[in-house]
C-alpha cells in the first residue's frame, strides 16, 4: 500500500497445482488504477491459470485475491461492473450478430446509448464490414478483434488479458500498443499475459516471469 492507498488488485500467496504438478508457486504482486502488469513464460508456466484464478474461472489452492481490498468474488456486481476479461475460452451468443452482441453488452453493463460507441469500436478494430456476421463465421483473428471490442465497448477499471496480440498482424498488434496506453492514461488498470516482448516493453510497468 503506497501512501495510503490501497492497489485495485492484491494477488496474494497465490498457488495452483494439478495433482503433483505446481503450476503458481506463491505468487504475489499488486496492481494499481493506471498501471499494468504482464505475466510473461513460456507455454504452461501458468500464465492463463492465474489470470483464471484473478477473475474467479479457477480456484487456487492456497492464496487469495483482493479487489479493494476484498476478496474478489467473480458473482458480485461491483467486480462485474468494473473488470473486462478477454480469455481465450471466451462465450459468445451464438445467435446474434457482432454488432448485436457488443450492442447487448454495453447495454447490460449500463452504457445508455450504445451504438456510437459500438461504432467507434467496430472502426477501431477493423470490423465494420463483419457487423452483421455471427461470431462463428469469423475467422480467428477476426474473433480475437471481437472478444477485446467486448471488453471496449463497456465502462472498465481494470482490464484482463490473455495474450491480446495473439492472432493481430502488425498493425493490430501496433493499434493494441496504443489503446492500451491510453487505457493506463485513463486510470485503467491491465493485468496481461503475453508472448510479445515488444507489447510488454512498451506497455507493463511491472513484468513477472513465471516457469
Amino acid at each position: 500500500m503506497l501512501g495510503g492507498v490501497r492497489p485495485l488488485l492484491e494477488v496474494q500467496g497465490l498457488t495452483r497445482r494439478f495433482d503433483d504438478l505446481v503450476v503458481l508457486d506463491a505468487v504475489s504482486f499488486d496492481l494499481s488504477g493506471g498501471q499494468a502488469v504482464a505475466l510473461t513464460g513460456p507455454n504452461g508456466s501458468g500464465k492463463t491459470t492465474l489470470l483464471r484464478c484473478v477473475v474467479g474461472a479457477d480456484i487456487p489452492d492456497e492464496g487469495d485475491v483482493l479487489f479493494e481490498g476484498e476478496h474478489l468474488a467473480e458473482s458480485d456486481p461491483d467486480v462485474r461492473a468494473a473488470m473486462a476479461c478477454a480469455l481465450d475460452d471466451a462465450d459468445f451468443f451464438a445467435e446474434l450478430s457482432v454488432v448485436e452482441h457488443l450492442e447487448l453488452l454495453a447495454r447490460a453493463h449500463g452504457v445508455a446509448e450504445p451504438g456510437p460507441v459500438v461504432e467507434e469500436v467496430l472502426s477501431e478494430l477493423d470490423l465494420r464490414d463483419q457487423r452483421d456476421q455471427l461470431p462463428a463465421t469469423l475467422s480467428s483473428g477476426q474473433r480475437r478483434r471481437f472478444t477485446l471490442g467486448a471488453c471496449l465497448v463497456r465502462p472498465r477499471r481494470l482490464l484482463v488479458l490473455d495474450e491480446p496480440e495473439q492472432r493481430l498482424d502488425v498493425a493490430g498488434r501496433a493499434w493494441l500498443t496504443e489503446k492500451l496506453r491510453d487505457e493506463k492514461a485513463e486510470g485503467c488498470a491491465i493485468l496481461l499475459a503475453s508472448h510479445d516482448p515488444d507489447l510488454v516493453e512498451a506497455v507493463a510497468d511491472t513484468r513477472i516471469e513465471l516457469g
